[in-house]
């Protein structure tokens, strides 16, 4: 086992990053800068294993050496992907549609070894059952800012949690980040998370 591989987050993401760093790793954190756009063809698995990995591969080719991890994070309603709000308006039309019904959060998972070139990829999926929520109650959530930045205009982790009725899966997934499945993925290139030797 290798304990001394430097691992690299792919992403600006604070909440991909508090995720890691509840993990007990050490890592950096270097923003990928890809361009995003993906075939409207794709089905949400394959939107977010794509963009993981996109977002991975050009971070392992800038830095060439290390564990580089990717992850893209989608909301999936009747089949349609939801991404960030462009403004308020959008995400009030994002909630009234959510709100309610049951919708699925793909999180998809990218890690390259730089050192071997052997790259292991995936997605995970939830189940996000959201409450019957009225006008008013949508526009207070708006409100709070929190909204603005988040794939389905919500954040399960602050308090859009209070908008949750349940889940279905992984929570972690909801977040940004499938942390278990990201523990299988470094054990597999030999970093053990439970192993409490960080470096």
């Amino acid at each position: 086992m290798n304990m001394e591989k430097r691992i690299i987050l792919a992403s600006s993401s604070p909440r991909r990053k508090q995720l890691m760093e509840g993990m007990g790793l050490n890592f950096d954190v270097i923003p990928s800068r890809v361009d995003e756009t993906v075939s409207e063809d794709l089905e949400p698995s394959e939107i977010v294993e794509t963009l993981a990995l996109r977002k991975a591969s050009e971070v392992a080719e800038r830095v060439g050496g290390g564990i580089v991890i990717g992850s893209d994070t989608v909301v999936v309603l009747d089949g349609n992907v939801l991404g960030k709000p462009r403004d308020e308006s959008h995400a009030f039309d994002m909630l009234n549609r959510l709100q309610g019904r049951t919708h699925l959060v793909y999180s998809g998972l990218a890690v390259i070894d730089n050192g071997t070139g052997r790259q292991i990829s995936g997605h995970c999926v939830t189940r996000v059952h959201m409450k019957s929520l009225s006008p008013r109650k949508i526009k207070k959530y708006i409100d709070s800012g929190e909204p603005l930045d988040k794939a389905g205009s919500y954040a399960i982790q602050g308090i859009g949690a209070t908008l949750i009725d349940f889940i279905e899966g992984d929570y972690f997934n909801v977040v940004g980040l499938p942390v278990s499945l990201l523990a299988d993925y470094l054990e597999e290139l030999g970093i053990d998370v439970l192993s409490g030797d960080r470096d």
